[in-house]
């Protein structure tokens, strides 16, 4: 769905360019959540806004499907962004227009005049973001997470094909933002659109991406599905991160292994096998004893999975950890 080719992008500030993106490769899959997480100053906003051009390339090539943006002059552009809807961190909506209002302005903006499909669209959005009763109502009356609901309906408005999230969540509430999760889950789900999210928070890829790129000072440093950089996290940044979505286990982790006897590991389970008792049976039937060190149990969207650490003794320890990863789960050898 989205390509971005060689892409880079600087600011000429007092006469000298600074880089905001190094060149970059990556391809956004139809369909997909993609989620793109990075500290403040990181580059994510610069990034998202690629996409619809709101930002320039300072070189390379963005593909939406067989489209090469960066090709298009304006006219032709205006007509690929209504392909595009945007959700923005501040929700930005107009405060003197109704909720219904706000909703209708792109449909006005792009050229509707049939005041009777402009307030059964708006009925329809209002109804999937669950506020038809505050129509009515105008911004200053509602609470956030209402505001965001209305800045989401208002980015579905032209049936885009597209949805960008700039950091949709971090004004909410840790309940409001599970809420708005959720329902931009469901909106992928049920419409099949690509969502594009960027945040500075782990928790929040976790919930709801597929897939994740983790950027740091301009520079894509980890991607891939969710599971993969969330339960194995390589780079320094993409494990800061990780430890502030499990602020217990960074803690647990501070703790050192060289008072536990045996042998230490991490199990990581995905799956099916994180909820059956493949460990207690494989220990019973190779007489190894453990100890559980520490533990996690969780979802990664929709993926059950857990992490334990271990420490193993006795005789057949080899045959055990064969057995287990014959079973599919992955084993990682601690100092």
């Amino acid at each position: 769905m989205i390509r971005f080719l060689d892409v880079h992008k600087s600011y000429r500030v007092d006469g000298r360019e600074i880089p905001a993106l190094q060149p970059f490769n990556l391809d956004i899959q139809d369909g997909e959540v993609f989620g793109i997480i990075g500290h403040s100053g990181a580059g994510k906003s610069t990034l998202i806004r690629l996409i619809n051009l709101l930002e320039q390339p300072s070189g390379g090539r963005i593909l939406i499907g067989d489209t090469e943006m960066t090709a298009l002059d304006e006219a032709a552009l205006r007509a690929q962004r209504r392909r595009i809807g945007m959700i923005f961190q501040h929700f930005n909506l107009l405060a003197s227009q109704t909720v219904a209002d706000n909703v209708a302005f792109p449909l006005r903006l792009a050229g509707e005049r049939d005041t009777a499909k402009i307030r059964t669209r708006v009925g329809e959005l209002l109804a999937r973001v669950g506020l038809t009763e505050h129509a009515g109502k105008y911004p200053s009356q509602l609470s956030g997470g209402q505001k965001q609901r209305v800045g989401i309906a208002r980015a579905l408005a032209n049936r885009p094909e597209i949805l960008l999230c700039d950091e949709a969540t971090s004004a909410l509430d840790p309940q409001t933002t599970a809420s708005v999760l959720d329902l931009l889950a469901s909106i992928n789900r049920e419409l099949k659109l690509t969502i594009v999210l960027i945040t500075h928070e782990m928790d929040v890829v976790r919930r709801i991406c597929d897939r994740v790129a983790v950027l740091d000072a301009g520079r894509i440093v980890e991607s891939g599905t969710v599971a993969d950089v969330f339960l194995h996290p390589r780079h320094a940044t993409t494990r800061r991160f990780v430890n502030e979505a499990l602020p217990e286990e960074a803690a647990g982790a501070q703790t050192p292994l060289v008072q536990v006897g045996g042998r230490k590991l991490r199990l990581t389970f995905r799956g099916a096998t994180t909820l059956s008792p493949v460990l207690s049976r494989v220990m019973r039937e190779s007489g190894v004893d453990f100890n559980l060190l520490a533990g996690r149990i969780d979802r990664i969207k929709d993926l059950p999975y857990g992490q334990l650490t271990l420490a193993l003794e006795g005789a057949n320890t080899d045959a055990a950890l064969a057995a287990l990863r014959e079973a599919g789960i992955e084993i990682e050898e601690l100092p």
